[in-house]
């Protein structure tokens, strides 16, 4: 098949004028064209216009003809290869099982694919099953009781549930492991679409369902997913060589499970269990993430500065965006995790601390549009060893939790008040999302002053890029801590930590990835590995 990957046609077009544009383009006849794939399907709204930007795989009957007559032409190629092959099965027996500890997109994807294999995981999960989880999640959104071990951030599907359910990332992919994660989630019930359009979404709802028929997949290969199994510490010994090796993990239960091949695909909010790793002497590191707060605007007000007279159509949906603003004192202020249509949402997983992160639903109908709008923070902000980015987020979030109310709400600003230095009082035109709901403050002081500065420069900046961004009855609600993991469990080449054998860091809480494609990318990368090391040592 040939692939061309630059084709342009009106926002209002059918299939079969696509169908003519591609035998135009080709400079072939409609009847010359075998069948057609779109691959990826796009925007492009320079030069006034909008139009919808289209990759095309093509099945046509001479492709050697056509690519020695397109050769010079660089959007005519071969179709590559997206297929997923495996690149190990298990043998008929195995002393042993691999443990993955974790069941969010990482922990589910490297559990898939060593199920796929036939190494039958045991996967250990410190949060329930994801509709007990829903329902303690709701619980603090609705009644302000926070169960610890059971929230936005722990539970079967990760903080990923309870997101946008966001399927696109900028991470170097030349395997096309995405597209593995993208067709798992297809065959779980992603809609098709999930596969072509360029900034793919599920919503909250539908990855609930997907989740679970994801675990049934895992299940029915063998494997195994405990919940309610938190990890308390790890088994290491010396091997002939000095070396220290990973034997098994400790469970809260009392239980102790041997294995020699472990993954953490903990997540950024396992706290505890990042001390444990601390005690043990594995290696870590600090890193840098950001800080900030949410923002929202009026859906309808967004939908009209990115598509102006396009807004409201129907095939464009909710519209998002993505800005950055450099600062003068040197720091990055930039949107992160763009909810269009979506809300504001509790996101904390310690008592008397306040979190936010945004949501929204596969429909985007919802009356805000929210991102964050955050600040690069470094280990420099926060001296003091691996483990002192946690401690700044701690200190931020038990912040916004007194200037909230000691009770779950945030503490929550309008943009107009902001940039004037003055305490908020009440609701403008703008309302805003978050649950258990905001108290109005002042939030210039709920983040390190350089921040603060950064933020105060960028709004009006950002408010060029897109009209009304920095309008006064926009609302912010503090505090967004949790970005990305504060730390990196450094590995090797071989998946392993850098001192601790049989131990495969992975995912966002290892500081390997963000966001739930690149988790799950991660995550198949981690079963191979798993994969390639039991098949080794078993020889």
């Amino acid at each position: 098949m040939l692939r061309i990957t630059e084709l342009k046609l009106p926002l209002e077009h059918t299939p079969a004028e696509l169908q003519q544009a591609i035998a135009d383009y080709l400079d072939l006849a409609v009847s010359d064209i075998q069948h057609y794939t779109v691959f990826k399907r796009s925007y492009d709204a320079r030069k006034g216009m909008l139009n919808l930007a289209y990759i095309v795989d093509v099945a046509v009957a001479d492709v050697e003809r056509l690519l020695l007559r397109f050769k010079a032409n660089p959007h005519v190629l071969v179709t590559p290869d997206t297929h997923y092959h495996y690149l190990a099965q298990a043998p008929a027996s195995l002393p042993q099982r691999p443990i993955i500890v974790g069941f969010g997109p990482c922990g589910i994807f490297a559990a898939l694919l060593l199920a796929q294999m036939g190494f039958k995981p045991i996967v250990l999960e410190r949060g329930k099953q994801v509709r007990e989880r829903t329902k303690d999640t709701w619980g603090l959104w609705r009644q302000g009781v926070l169960n610890p071990e059971s929230n936005v951030q722990f539970g079967e599907g990760g903080a990923g549930t309870f997101s946008d359910g966001k399927l696109y990332s900028q991470i170097k992919d030349p395997r096309h492991l995405g597209r593995k994660v993208l067709t798992e989630f297809v065959k779980a019930g992603a809609p098709q679409e999930i596969l072509y359009v360029s900034k793919p979404h599920i919503g909250t709802f539908r990855l609930v369902s997907m989740v679970e028929k994801m675990r049934e997949e895992i299940e029915s290969l063998g494997g195994e997913i405990r919940f309610e199994q938190r990890v308390v510490d790890i088994e290491l010994e010396q091997d002939k060589d000095g070396h220290q090796v990973a034997r098994g993990l400790l469970l809260a239960s009392g239980e102790t499970l041997r294995s020699d091949y472990i993954i953490l695909a903990l997540g950024h909010s396992a706290r505890d269990t990042f001390h444990m790793l601390e005690q043990r002497g594995v290696f870590m590191e600090a890193k840098p993430f950001s800080v900030g707060f949410r923002i929202e605007h009026p859906q309808t007000v967004i939908d009209k500065a990115r598509w102006g007279k396009y807004a409201g159509h129907p095939l464009l949906g909710a519209a998002d965006y993505k800005l950055v603003h450099h600062a003068s004192n040197g720091r990055t202020v930039y949107s992160f995790c763009m909810c269009p249509g979506g809300q504001v949402v509790a996101a904390t997983s310690e008592p008397g601390l306040v979190v936010t992160n945004g949501m929204s639903q596969y429909s985007r109908a919802e009356r805000n549009a929210n991102s964050g709008l955050v600040v690069s923070v470094s280990p420099e902000d926060y001296p003091g060893g691996p483990l002192a980015g946690i401690a700044f987020q701690r200190q931020l979030e038990s912040q916004a939790y007194i200037l909230g109310g000691r009770n779950y709400q945030a503490p929550a600003q309008r943009v107009g008040d902001f940039l004037a230095r003055r305490a908020s009082t009440q609701v403008g035109s703008v309302e805003p999302s978050y649950q258990p709901g905001v108290c109005w403050t002042d939030l210039n002081h709920s983040l390190p002053a350089v921040c603060i500065a950064a933020i105060h420069e960028a709004l009006p900046q950002l408010g060029k890029k897109i009209r009304a961004y920095d309008m006064d009855d926009a609302v912010l609600t503090g505090v967004e801590t949790r970005t990305s993991s504060p730390l990196r469990i450094t590995r090797g080449e071989d998946g392993q930590s850098l001192n601790v054998r049989g131990l495969f860091p992975a995912g966002e809480g290892a500081g390997y990835a963000g966001g739930i494609l690149s988790a799950g990318v991660d995550g198949i990368k981690m079963a191979e590995w798993v994969a390639q090391a039991m098949l080794t040592n078993h020889i």
